[in-house]
């Protein structure tokens, strides 16, 4: 019999069940809350150690050097008296609100303060640091991993390789260990360290550590030179610069300049140099000065304050496969002789222009820099063996060095009047003419005497090897040139695939060779 409320009833129980399933069920999809649960997290490795053991071997061992060598790096704060134009009227005339800015007597003006790097090298307080980071401080200030700070001493700096040795009042001191520059191999990693303290002494930017590979060794980049170019005083000396950078690819910002460049043991092997840069900012690239020539320089600096720098009294050009054949060279290796300076060592004892430098105490030369270092290595006095190649022969040459006179009263006077030389106009693709007084205006001459280059074609021989109107020849294939005649007579001798040799000086520059082949 049917019941209505018997009805009524089943359906408010089976509906309350529904209801009571369906809550059941969305809460489990997670319908009815808006909080997630939380996904299960596996620490685990998923690469298998043994494979990346070599790697991870690798950055244990950089950051065991870190922390070996980090506590021995220092932040070095110069401080500069500001010049007249930088008061505030002359940084913010162009800014109305700064217009009104009264005049500050020079005492008044604000110091300037910059920053660099550098390293301990002895337990009693003597440092290293690039001679830019030094250079004109009216005060220094070394601040230290354990935050201590010490006025600094400056002990002596040296231009001419960028290298620096300060000094502070401190005993016990963390210190690094010297390696050797010469072991380097490319292809080796280095770490390059610095402190930079940007940002302030409350909330400094310390320690900064990168990692890369030497990328090249031996890199002249005529930075120094340039350098010292800016300087009236180091000006007309700056041809003893020694510029044989090491080159990595480790980041090297000018906070890090005259930090150290460690070896994978932790031993120094270069001073970063962030001057060798056209931005002073890393560019992909980094240089070092090679610290067996930084420690020669600093054994001068604490001895006599200032570098007692061996000389020899030449100046010079590297080899290149023409200049190799023209020579006769058994390699593309060498220095080859382009100057002699009148009374200096290398007069003195039998070097002559067109030699060829070799090797020095049975080491092998292959560029200027090279040569250069192993010079600055020696001191004043030494007797050193160099071997050079003179007309295809060997032969090896004991001298004693001088000690370099580093003013400008250093005479740069070559020891016979020899250039180089130029090819005629179909050879070579140049013109020779005669000195006149129109040729001596243009090209700042003084006498109206001679043979002078009027024209190179930009894509001839001479002018591919770098050759330049207004060069005066004074020899070509080593006999002399007074005069256009002279250097046709002795062109017309000269048949094609051969080399000829150039001896050439501008008005401002010192005696340069060329080597140029006579096209078939």
């Amino acid at each position: 019999m049917y019941d209505p409320l018997r009805k009524k009833i089943n359906i408010v129980f089976y509906s309350s069940v529904a209801c009571l399933l369906g809550l059941g069920i969305a809460s489990g999809i997670g319908w009815t809350s808006n909080t997630y649960s939380m996904p299960a997290i596996d620490t685990q490795p998923q690469v298998p150690i043994e494979s990346v053991k070599p790697a991870m071997d690798l950055s244990d061992a950089f950051i065991n050097v870190a922390g070996i060598v980090t506590p021995a790096v220092v932040r070095i704060e110069a401080r500069r008296q500001a010049q007249v134009d930088q008061s505030p009227n002359q940084l913010f005339r162009n800014f109305p609100e700064f217009r009104n800015f009264p005049d500050q007597n020079p005492q008044d003006r604000p110091d300037l303060i910059s920053g660099g790097s550098g390293f301990i090298v002895s337990s009693d307080g003597y440092i290293l640091t690039n001679n830019h980071v030094v250079a004109d401080a009216s005060a220094l200030t070394v601040f230290l991993q354990d935050r201590r700070s010490f006025s600094a001493e400056l002990i002596g700096r040296d231009p001419f390789t960028d290298v620096a040795v300060i000094k502070i009042d401190a005993d016990d001191l963390t210190k690094l260990n010297l390696g050797s520059s010469d072991d380097l191999r490319v292809g080796e990693w280095i770490i390059a360290i610095g402190n930079p303290g940007f940002g302030g002494t409350s909330h400094p930017l310390d320690y900064t550590v990168t990692v890369g590979i030497v990328s090249a060794l031996g890199r002249p980049l005529q930075l120094l030179q340039r350098e010292l170019y800016r300087d009236q005083e180091t000006r007309e000396s700056r041809g003893f610069a020694i510029e044989d950078f090491i080159q990595t690819d480790a980041v090297i910002n000018p906070g890090n300049s005259g930090g150290p460049m460690v070896n994978l043991r932790g031993q120094v092997v270069g001073i970063n140099s962030a001057i060798a840069s056209r931005t002073g900012f890393y560019q992909g690239y980094g240089f070092a000065i090679p610290i067996d020539l930084a420690q020669r320089v600093m054994e001068d600096l604490v001895e006599y304050g200032k570098v007692r720098r061996a000389w020899l009294g030449v100046a010079m050009t590297g080899v290149d496969a023409v200049s190799a054949e023209s020579y006769g060279l058994p390699t593309v290796s060498g220095v080859e002789v382009t100057m002699i300076t009148k009374g200096g060592p290398a007069e003195d004892y039998g070097i002559m222009p067109y030699d060829v430098i070799v090797a020095i105490d049975d080491q092998p030369i292959g560029r200027t820099g090279q040569l250069q270092q192993s010079i600055a290595r020696k001191r004043p006095g030494d007797s050193i063996d160099v071997t050079v190649y003179r007309n295809r022969k060997r032969l090896t040459i004991n001298i004693r060095l001088g000690e370099a006179p580093l003013s400008s009263e250093v005479s740069t006077a070559s020891l016979s009047p020899v250039e180089d030389e130029e090819r005629m106009d179909q050879k070579l693709g140049l013109r020779i003419e005669n000195m006149t007084r129109e040729f001596a205006a243009e090209y700042g001459y003084q006498e109206i005497q001679g043979a002078v280059i009027t024209n190179v074609q930009v894509n001839g021989p001479a002018g591919r090897r770098g050759l330049l109107p207004g060069y005066k020849v004074l020899e070509i294939n080593r006999q002399l040139v007074e005069d256009a005649d002279d250097a046709q007579l002795i062109m017309a001798k000269v048949n094609s695939g051969e080399i000829v040799t150039l001896r050439v000086q501008s008005s401002n520059s010192q005696p340069q060779v060329f080597h140029i082949r006579i096209p078939d």
